[in-house]
């Protein structure tokens, strides 16, 4: 990761998208900038935080993207130059405060407030491939979309710049191939911002009395509306009369571009890159709608763009009308990631042209090659993970209690139980802090005759993000629930971010260290602590519990996360081995089978289980739970 104070102004550099958006926060002056982790959005902070001390700014991980969203919009009222940066499903959490603060406005003494969503089509990280753009639109919030890396940097600054006008907060649009890619970035001119912070307490920031607020809102949207009719950000090329003309957005602009230099068509399509989405510049987009025969819409995710392109040709009256291909025509996917081969596909409909991007025979011995040499590799838990071994002992406790208690989850490493790779125990999962929520709910129906006891799960940073009002709901509302906390000392999922409980800031500075266990007693709830890799205590204690009628109950698996262990303490704790004198081979199978760890797997030419060193954390959990005995641990000195 390059240090982003030091990059020479006029240089070019190869940038992550979220690099350059983080470089062009710099650029405009930022000095507050929050976020919570998550995956395409992380590295934005990430960069940020790594300079924060030298570039004289704030950086920190807040406890949810809810409350970085409002301790950015605090500071914007102070004067000062602020971003919040967030994945699709952290939009979620943050739209009660977005959808107020146009209506408010920043005030009067010139903040700026950029606010960051990275989407993740075709769900690389994500739950889902939810479409934040609508949200721009709501919140009556100026929305730009980077179709590359040169133009993350850029927009970034033009949002703040037009956030520090029109008094309102700017939205940038990332998505994950802009986020983790890079590419070619000029930087420009960087200067360590000096603005003194200070709040002029004869203001008052809300949106009610809003119908005037509204109407004040409305006007400066419509100025915007008219400038992005000129933006630089909105771009043609191509043919000045189109046989097709291509409107597309973020990643469609590469992928078409692709397309049409594969096909030939450079004479007969042309291509107009919106960067701008909302206010929408319909009157740019008719004016090169009526020039060509037919109009494809290119985008990822929903139909924004082509229900807006759709809109501004029928506000326009044009005759005859054009003809507008996309999603709903069935031109393009509402599902997955943009590529070339898709707008090739609908390039080659609408054109009528045969095409074959390989020889069949070629194809035919590399679907032949894949399936004899490419090996499925899902989802699953680190060799050493902690999960493992919590999620073995809750099985065990649920098979054991003989009442089918139902298993509430949410989003972390744990998420990869649902998957086949784990032990697929989970009932319910939705969202963070969701799991604690809904068990909460389950724990609450005995009068309806429901006799299956209820556990809700979460993990260390998500308890702080998302499940204390769960928790306090819960004891408030005298809920009989069993909560577990799987609390591995980070937020490994998205990169080892600390959080409340571990101790450091985002700058790594050390701070008080959250105590989980202190604040659960706190709101009167019983409360135990177990090792998971200790599965028999584990078990126990969790049956226990599910066996106490007397409210809430809350079961901390405390382990460190392996892999933050061995950064910290650089060695193994074991030295692990098979004796396949003992093992049993696929008689058993538990070690590859059941306990699924990536650093074992089955030796074909023996017949028995073997230890992958390169995989193999040497945890020790296999030795702890090999049926035969066969596999070996040796403390290491």
């Amino acid at each position: 990761m390059p240090n982003l104070v030091k990059l020479a102004s006029g240089s070019e550099y190869l940038l992550q998208g979220n690099e350059a958006i983080a470089r062009g926060a710099l650029e405009s002056g930022v000095q507050y900038c929050a976020a919570y982790p998550g995956t395409p959005s992380t590295e934005i902070l990430t960069s940020l935080a790594a300079i924060a001390k030298e570039a004289g700014i704030h950086a920190e991980w807040s406890s949810n993207e809810k409350v970085a969203t409002e301790a950015a919009l605090a500071t914007a009222y102070t004067g000062l130059r602020t971003i919040s940066s967030m994945k699709n499903a952290g939009l979620n959490v943050a739209m009660d405060t977005l959808q107020h603060i146009n209506l408010a406005t920043l005030g009067d003494r010139k903040g700026a407030m950029v606010v960051v969503v990275a989407d993740d089509p075709q769900s690389h990280a994500s739950g889902d491939e939810e479409d934040t753009r609508w949200a721009a639109q709501m919140a009556n919030a100026p929305l730009m979309e980077p179709a590359n890396f040169q133009e993350a940097l850029d927009m970034t600054k033009a949002l703040f710049e037009l956030s520090a006008e029109f008094s309102i907060f700017g939205y940038l649009r990332g998505y994950t191939r802009l986020a983790h890619s890079r590419g070619k970035v000029k930087v420009g001119d960087y200067k360590k911002a000096d603005t003194k912070a200070w709040f002029d307490r004869s203001k008052m920031f809300t949106p009610y009395i809003a119908p005037p607020k509204r109407a004040a809102l409305i006007k400066k949207m419509a100025e915007i509306r008219e400038r992005f009719e000129d933006s630089p950000f909105n771009i043609y090329q191509g043919p000045e009369k189109p046989e097709l003309l291509i409107i597309c957005s973020g990643s469609g602009m590469p992928s078409s571009l692709d397309a049409i230099e594969e096909l030939g068509l450079g004479d007969r399509v042309g291509i107009l890159k919106l960067g701008t989405l909302w206010p929408f510049p319909a009157r740019t987009v008719v004016s090169h709608v009526q020039k060509a025969g037919k109009t494809l819409v290119v985008e990822e995710s929903d139909p924004f763009v082509e229900t807006h392109v759709k809109a501004a040709v029928a506000d326009a009256r044009l005759s005859p009308a054009p003809e507008i291909l996309g999603k709903g025509s069935g031109h393009q996917d509402y599902v997955g990631e943009n590529n070339p081969d898709r707008v090739i596909a609908a390039l080659c409909r609408i054109f009528g042209i045969e095409y074959q991007s390989r020889e069949p025979e070629y194809q035919e011995k590399m679907n032949d090659l894949i399936g004899k040499m490419v090996v499925s590799r899902g989802l699953a838990w680190c060799p050493g993970c902690p999960h493992r071994a919590s999620f073995y002992a809750i099985g065990n406790a649920i098979k054991r209690d003989g009442r089918d208690p139902i298993l509430a989850s949410d989003i972390g490493c744990y998420t990869m139980d649902a998957f086949p790779a784990g032990t697929q125990i989970t009932n319910i999962l939705h969202c963070m802090g969701g799991g604690f929520a809904e068990a909460g709910g389950l724990g609450q129906l005995a009068q309806f005759g429901f006799t299956q006891p209820a556990i809700g799960i979460c993990g260390d940073s998500t308890f702080f993000h998302g499940a204390i009002p769960a928790l306090i709901n819960a004891v408030y509302n005298k809920s009989n629930v069993t909560y577990i906390v799987l609390d591995n000392a980070i937020t490994a999922m998205t990169g080892f971010q600390p959080h409340a409980a571990s101790g450091r800031t985002a700058t790594q500075d050390v701070t008080s260290q959250i105590d989980i266990e202190a604040l659960c007693k706190t709101v009167g709830c019983r409360v135990e602590i177990q090792d998971p890799f200790d599965t028999k205590a584990t078990t126990a204690k969790l049956m226990e519990l599910l066996k106490d009628d007397n409210g809430v109950k809350v079961l901390i698996l405390r382990r460190k996360c392996e892999l933050l262990r061995m950064r910290q303490e650089k060695k193994h704790l074991y030295k692990v081995y098979v004796d396949t004198e003992k093992c049993k081979g696929d008689k058993c199978g538990f070690c590859y089978r059941i306990l699924r760890c990536p650093g074992i797997a089955y030796d074909a030419e023996t017949g028995k289980a073997k230890i992958q060193p390169a995989l193999c954390a040497e945890c020790g959990l296999c030795a702890d739970l090999c049926p035969s005995k066969a596999i070996v641990k040796e403390e290491r000195a």
